[in-house]
């Protein structure tokens, strides 16, 4: 079973992340901020991820320091998930509607952290949470898993349909990526590490 158990905890957060790649979609999510619980509900769902986090944050200040280290947390847990990532496909991609919204998600699990996010946002806010901070849950995952991560609304529209479909999206472009590939026998790269 391809699974990991990671924590972190600051002056700011304590974030706890069970992860299982190898899943059927189940999640306990709770973040303290209700429309994460949302989308990382939907992310493991589509993702076909078991997945439990539990996040306690200075939400009193913002939501900033519980949304980027939710992504550090996960972006390691995805890595210890991984191992060596001998034999999986490494890639994924997908272009995902969800109503008036077009998607489009890419990504290589190379080792090589990078992040292009290109999700035009009509909202600021979502209730309390501040939408820019989307940008940052990435970038902070994109770096601790050492993923090159692309990330583009082609077809804007409403804020909570933009992000429903980046994060069905993404979910589906990594369960693609982390999937094994009978095919082939070691690391996916010539240069035999990634």
């Amino acid at each position: 079973m391809r699974s990991a158990e990671v924590a972190r905890k600051t002056r700011e957060t304590d974030i706890s992340v069970s992860w299982n790649l190898d899943g059927e979609g189940a999640s306990e999510i709770t973040t303290g901020i209700p429309f994460m619980d949302h989308m990382l509900t939907l992310f493991a769902k589509h993702g076909k991820f078991d997945l439990r986090v539990k996040a306690v944050g200075d939400l009193e200040i913002d939501c900033h320091h519980t949304m980027e280290d939710l992504g550090l947390t996960m972006g390691k847990a995805l890595v210890e998930a991984l191992g060596d990532k001998s034999g999986i496909t490494r890639y994924g991609h997908m272009l995902l509607p969800m109503d008036e919204v077009l998607a489009q998600v890419a990504l290589d699990l190379s080792g090589r952290p990078f992040l292009v996010y290109d999700v035009p946002l009509s909202a600021t806010y979502i209730r309390e949470l501040d939408t820019a901070l989307f940008g940052e849950f990435f970038r902070a995952f994109s770096n601790a898993a050492a993923m090159n991560l692309h990330i583009r609304i082609l077809n804007p529209g409403e804020t909570h349909h933009v992000l429903e479909a980046v994060f069905k999206g993404f979910g589906r472009t990594l369960r693609m990526a982390v999937e094994m590939d009978p095919r082939e026998k070691g690391i996916p790269s010539t240069k035999g590490s990634l």
